[in-house]
Formats: structure tokens, C-alpha cells, sequence
């Protein structure tokens, strides 16, 4: 079935599964009454009757041989989301393996969700939970996909032009991913179609015509193939190879190429019967065309992600003609089209899994690490994992590793185990010392040094290639800010109740579970939460906390108080605490960019709603204007006897502009240890200059020392620091 105006008939779909047992086909000409009787009424867009459409994903499903049971859920996989069919009548009727496909296959149209990308989302992660149960699923869903983009004519423009996008990145690299080719570039064409009906014209156009004059010369190269192989002692099947509309067009909109330029290149596709025929052949062809440097690729040796196993190679044929051929085994060429769906896993054969059926499985169960609570971000990571352009990489063991290019060591350690990329401070390539950010090439040793103490840094997702990787990052990053926040929050409320006389958030005098009643919160790990956050302050929630009756209570909080405690608005008499700040608080504690406070600094905290706690210098004009709107919110800042992390701060420093005073004051800066990160030069009159400059210090002390060095080189006249941001 290849066009819109094909609709087959229940006896068309029989005869397509003629290798079903008697008893199987008649269990499917049961679903097809039960789905027609379902569907009695519904017509399509075209006008057609609906049951058209589950028949025809039927044949498409028989076409790859699935077996009886994916077949009826084929025909019944819109009964219950359109019908009203239940899942049980389903099972009671066709038992409970078909109900489990038809479930997996069923919208969460059910569902309320934000948007449509939010339940696209959740569509696609019920489905790939599914298939990667059972690989079904996502075939029947193929299917019905296919269908739809041969009969999209009958739909709106803008209908059209979404459904073929969302086909393009998602279900075509899909089917490439699980090596069903053939699907794969008649979803590109029907999508180009959909998305550039006018360029799509105009090449079928051009393709038509360029056919005729093309055909001798294909016949001539196909031929002194065909005589030359069995020369060599080769049985051989050759046959010419025509580029699909959508490569066509995409070659000659990224090379720049015309259209009689492309048509240049022709295609053979070389058939033999064993493994070892295939490097025979090709030497046979290089012995009669002289290849091309640098264009011969081994997918045999090391076949792709989705099974996919030739050999490819260029060859210069007459007249400086480029050939490209293809050389595989019959059987090579049965899975190169129709993929998994070559020999698809029956579940009472499980035990005799194949490595393409293994393969796919496990990138269906890697897509499924995105974790529950980064839904949205579903569609990202599969589009990241589809159909990459690999490379192939080795452990320090000599064991291989397949990675998409543009992979770093990151995207190694977490492909090699989670532990090993959550732990990884530095890696070796080939035995040199490489930055994490490092692109990996084919061929390379990769070596992961690893810290007990380490774990995920945010820059990492600025660079790594894997859905794997983005995914235990992200999920590493937000378990480690929501503990330190909780720290955080914990260290601010002790402080509170301290200063009140009672004990630790651990006294059993507490009132805990009244205070996470009134606030809303799950557990007291929710009220710290929060208190890190800026959502609840610390000493409205130590006053809720400490009983009446302790001796030195503070005053209990009032009905309209406690409601504002709830809703996080609280504006109360007495002004917060001061708050300690060792720099251990993560995302918890920000800094203002408008004065830059370091260590040391007289400085105020603000806690702003959901955001955590803001540090300003007390000289801030800034926090000085703001705080006197809302006091309650703002306390001192103490700062740690320790403190954990390095500040940004900036200097300005005028200078004779004279050869070497740049290096003078760089070098003056480094040896107290300080971290350049940011410099400008901006010249001035009469030979001088200022130097704009960035450093990261511990405190102002350090911040002296560094000032005090600088200041000694004779060609600096003035060295300060920067009261405030001016950029």
C-alpha cells in the first residue's frame, strides 16, 4: 500500500497474513467484525470509512510478520480511546496480551495537562515504557503513524505542516534507530512532502525527468559489475540504488549542490551469501574501479546502534564518475530494511534474543533513566539519543564502547556506570591528560579518574552529547540543592531557637506536626526546605515551634499571623536574626551582582519568596532602598570562621600604559593566589590606562593582600576596589 487511494479489504489483510496459523486467522477476522462494529459510523477526514484506517495498519504490521496477537491489536488500537470500548471487553474477548498492547497504544487523552507539548511529552514516555516491554508497541505505533503521513492530504495545512514535523524528528529517526530503513525514508519523503510541497514537487519533477536519461548509463555500470564478480568466484545480486526526494534535497541544501550535481553520484547495492563474501566483493570492485581515499566504512566489523551491518565504499567509475556501493549478505540486506522487525522478539522464544533485539532494548531502558520528574524534558533526550552519528571508543581493557560523535569523557563515564560519571574529576585519552570537555574521535582509550568525595558540576550540561548523561546530571544536581538548601535551612532555624532558649529542631517540646499542618508542608524536611528557600522565615517559624508554656516562650503568634506564616508573607514586629554564611549553601544563597559581597563584608541577607537568600553589602544603595520597604525580610550576615567557597569581586587599576604592566599586575595578582576571571583595558589620556579586573578571592583579607602586592609595582598609581557594578 503506497498511496492515499490504496484502501485494503479484510481479505486483502488475511491473504497479507497468510503465515498465521487457521486458528489465528480466524481470531483476526473476529477483531476485525468487533472493530468494524466499534467503528460502524465513523468516517476519516478523506470521507472513508475509520475501519480503513485499522486495517490498514494491520497489513503494514503483516507485511513484517508480527504475529497474531500484535495484528488484532492493530485493528483494535483506537476502540478503546475513541469507541468506548473497555480494556476489559478487550481481554475478556482476546485475551490479556492483546489488552496490554492495546493499552500501551491508548493516548493519555484522559488526562489533563498544562500544554500540548507537556502531554506530547507523557504520550511519549507511556509509549517508550511500553515497547521497552515489549518491542510491539512502538512497531503497531509505526504503523499507525505511516498510515496517517500516506493519508495526511485530507488534513489541514497547519495540521499537516505540524504532524510532519513532529514525524521528521521524532518517528523517522525512530524507525532508523530500530533499523527499519525502508520505513524510515518513506517517512522523509511523505514528511518533506508535508512540510515543502513545492520543493518536493519540483525535484519529483525533476527526478521523473532525469530517470530516462540516466538509465543507460546505470545499465552500463550495473552490468561490468555483474560480469566482473564472478571472475572472482563471486555469486552476486547487483542492482542500482536510487536516492530518496528528502536526501536529495538535504545533500543539495547542505553542499550547495545543484540538482544534476547530486544525479552524478550513482548507487549499487551488492548482494552475496556470506560475510566473507562481502570483503571479496569489495576487493573485487576496487580491482575494478579505483576507490576513493578516506570513503570506505566497515559496518560489518563494527555494525550500527540499530544492527545495521554493510560495507560502504566509493569508488571512481568511468569518466571520474562516483559510484557509491553497498556490499551485504542477503540476510545483512532482510535486517538493513525491516530492522528489529527482521525477527522480532516472540516472548515464548525470549531466550534466543538477538544482538540487534538486545541492542534495541537497551536504548529503549536508557530512555526511560530521564527520570520521572523530568518529563518535559522527555522529547530532548530522545531526540538527543536518535540516530546519532557514532563513534567507537575503548575502555582502558580493550572493551568497545559506542558512543553518538561530538561525545566527551563525561558521556564515556556515564555510559561505562552511573557512579563512575557521578564520581569523575579528570580523564586520560590515549594516555594524555584531557579536559572533561574534550571531543572523543574513533579509536581513542579513554581512562576516568575518579574522586570519593566528587560529583556532577552544572557545567557539564553545557557539553555533554548522551540523554543518559544530561539526565543523571540533572537528577544528581537537584537531589544535591535540595540537601543543601535543606542544610541550609536547618543551620538558620537552630540559630533562631538558640536565641529564644530552646534546644535543636530535634527537642521533643516542639510543635512539629501543628507547624506542618498549618504551612502546608509534607514533613519538617518540607518547613527547612522552605526556610532555605525564603518561603518561611526563621524566627516566625522558631516562635510557632516553641510550646507557651516553656518558660521564656516568645509571644504566640496570632490567628492572622499564622494564616500569613502559611502563605509566606509574614510581616511581623520583630526583625530576623542574623544569619551565618560559610558558603557551603550551594544555590541556596546567591550574591547580589549589583555590589559583589565577599567574606568578610559588612552585609545583609534577603530572603526573597521561592528564591533563597540574597547577600548585599550593608553600604549597597540598592539594599539600603529596598530593605527599608520590608525590613521583616532582611538580617545581618555573620559570616563562618571557615568559609567554603571563593567571591567574585572587581578592581580598578590605573596604570602608566607602558610595555610588560600587564603581566606586572597579573603576576602580582596570582601570586597571592587569586583567580583572574574577567579583564578590560580601557586607555586614557597622557600615556595611562585602567585595568577593568575580575578575580575570585576567599575574603577581605585575601582581597588586601592582593591589593597591597599590586599596589608596589611602580607602574600602578591607584589599585581599589569597585564599590559597585557599573556595567
Amino acid at each position: 500500500m503506497n498511496s492515499a487511494s490504496t484502501v485494503i479489504s479484510v481479505g486483502q489483510l488475511l491473504e497479507s497474513a497468510a503465515y498465521l496459523e487457521a486458528t489465528d486467522s480466524a481470531r483476526l477476522a473476529d477483531a476485525f467484525r468487533f472493530s468494524d462494529e466499534a467503528h460502524l459510523g465513523q468516517l476519516r477526514q478523506s470521507g472513508e470509512p475509520y475501519i480503513t484506517h485499522p486495517l490498514a495498519v494491520a497489513e503494514v504490521c503483516s507485511s513484517w510478520k508480527l504475529d497474531c496477537d500484535a495484528l488484532i491489536a492493530a485493528l483494535l488500537h483506537d476502540t478503546v480511546e475513541d469507541c468506548g470500548v473497555s480494556l476489559q471487553e478487550v481481554a475478556e474477548r482476546f485475551g490479556p496480551e492483546v489488552s496490554s498492547l492495546v493499552a500501551a497504544l491508548t493516548k493519555l487523552d484522559r488526562i489533563q495537562f498544562q500544554n500540548r507539548e507537556e502531554a506530547q511529552a507523557e504520550n511519549f514516555r507511556k509509549m517508550f515504557m511500553a515497547m521497552a516491554e515489549d518491542v510491539r508497541v512502538i512497531l503497531i505505533k509505526l504503523a499507525d503513524r505511516l498510515h496517517n503521513m500516506r493519508t495526511m492530504a485530507a488534513i489541514a495545512p497547519d495540521k499537516r505542516v505540524r504532524v510532519s514535523r513532529e514525524t521528521l524528528e521524532l518517528y523517522a529517526p525512530i524507525a532508523h534507530r530500530l533499523g527499519l530503513n525502508e520505513v524510515f525514508r518513506e517517512f522523509e519523503d511523505l514528511c518533506f512532502s508535508g512540510l515543502y510541497p513545492t520543493r518536493y514537487q519540483v525535484l519529483y519533477r525533476s527526478l521523473k525527468a532525469a530517470r530516462g536519461n540516466r538509465k543507460e548509463v546505470v545499465g552500463r555500470l550495473e552490468q561490468s559489475i555483474r560480469e566482473h564478480l564472478p571472475r572472482s568466484g563471486l555469486t552476486a545480486e547487483v542492482s542500482g540504488r536510487e536516492k530518496s526526494l528528502y536526501s536529495i534535497y538535504l545533500k543539495m541544501r547542505e553542499k550547495r549542490l545543484s540538482f544534476a550535481e547530486v544525479l552524478d553520484i550513482y548507487g549499487f547495492r551488492i548482494l552475496v551469501d556470506a560475510p566473507s563474501d562481502c570483503y571479496l566483493a569489495l576487493g573485487a570492485l576496487h580491482a575494478l574501479y579505483r576507490p576513493s581515499p578516506g570513503r570506505f566504512k566497515d559496518y560489518i566489523a563494527l555494525p550500527k546502534s540499530n544492527g545495521y551491518q554493510s560495507l560502504h565504499t566509493v569508488v571512481i567509475g568511468p569518466y571520474g564518475t562516483p559510484i557509491e556501493c553497498q556490499i551485504r549478505t542477503h540476510e545483512m540486506h532482510r535486517v538493513a530494511e525491516a530492522g528489529v522487525a527482521a525477527h522480532w522478539l516472540y516472548k515464548e522464544h525470549a531466550s534466543s534474543v538477538t544482538p540487534l533485539q538486545q541492542k534495541a532494548h537497551e536504548w529503549m531502558q536508557s530512555l526511560l533513566q530521564s527520570r520521572s520528574g523530568d518529563t518535559g524534558n522527555l522529547i530532548d533526550h530522545v531526540k538527543i539519543d536518535l540516530f546519532p552519528d557514532v563513534i567507537y571508543v575503548f575502555t582502558p581493557n580493550g572493551e568497545i564502547r559506542e558512543l553518538p560523535r561530538g561525545s566527551t569523557p563525561i558521556d564515556f563515564a556515564y555510559m561505562v556506570h552511573t557512579d563512575i560519571g557521578n564520581r569523575c574529576i579528570g580523564s586520560s585519552i590515549n594516555n594524555v591528560v584531557k579536559p572533561l570537555d574534550t571531543e572523543l574521535r574513533n579509536g581513542d582509550v579513554i581512562r576516568i579518574d575518579l574522586g570519593e568525595e566528587a560529583a556532577p558540576h552544572p557545567g557539564w550540561l553545557s557539553f555533554v552529547k548522551t540523554a543518559k548523561a544530561r539526565a543523571e546530571i540533572r537528577h544528581n544536581l537537584k537531589n544535591a540543592t535540595r540537601e543543601r538548601t535543606i542544610s541550609f535551612g536547618q543551620r538558620m532555624l537552630e540559630d533562631a531557637l538558640g536565641s529564644m532558649g530552646a534546644g535543636g529542631i530535634g527537642d521533643a517540646n516542639l510543635q512539629w506536626s501543628q507547624l506542618i499542618n498549618e504551612a502546608a508542608a509534607k514533613d519538617q524536611e518540607g518547613i527547612l526546605e522552605s526556610i532555605g528557600l525564603g518561603h518561611l522565615l526563621a524566627n516566625v517559624v522558631a516562635r510557632r515551634l516553641i510550646p507557651v508554656d516553656t518558660p521564656n516562650a516568645p509571644r504566640r503568634l496570632t490567628p492572622i499571623a499564622q494564616r500569613a506564616l502559611a502563605l509566606s508573607i509574614e510581616h511581623l514586629m520583630q526583625p530576623e536574626l542574623g544569619i551565618t554564611i560559610n558558603g557551603s549553601e550551594g544555590t541556596a544563597v546567591q550574591y547580589a551582582s549589583c555590589c559583589y559581597p565577599i567574606g568578610g563584608d559588612n552585609a545583609w541577607g534577603h530572603m526573597r519568596g521561592g528564591a533563597g537568600l540574597l547577600i548585599h553589602r550593608a553600604s549597597c544603595p540598592t539594599a539600603r532602598r529596598q530593605r527599608t520597604k520590608d525590613r521583616a525580610r532582611w538580617a545581618d550576615v555573620v559570616w563562618g570562621d571557615t568559609l567554603l567557597r571563593e567571591f567574585e569581586t572587581h578592581l580598578d587599576i590605573d596604570v602608566t600604559n607602558s610595555p610588560g604592566t600587564l603581566a606586572k599586575v597579573a603576576a602580582a595578582i596570582s601570586a597571592r593566589q587569586a583567580n583572574i576571571i574577567d579583564l578590560t583595558i580601557e586607555p586614557r589620556a597622557g600615556g595611562l590606562a585602567t585595568l577593568h579586573v575580575s578575580i575570585e578571592v576567599r575574603d577581605r583579607t585575601h582581597l588586601a593582600d592582593v591589593l597591597r602586592l599590586v599596589r608596589r609595582s611602580a607602574a600602578v598609581t591607584r589599585a581599589a576596589r569597585r564599590t559597585r557594578n557599573t556595567s
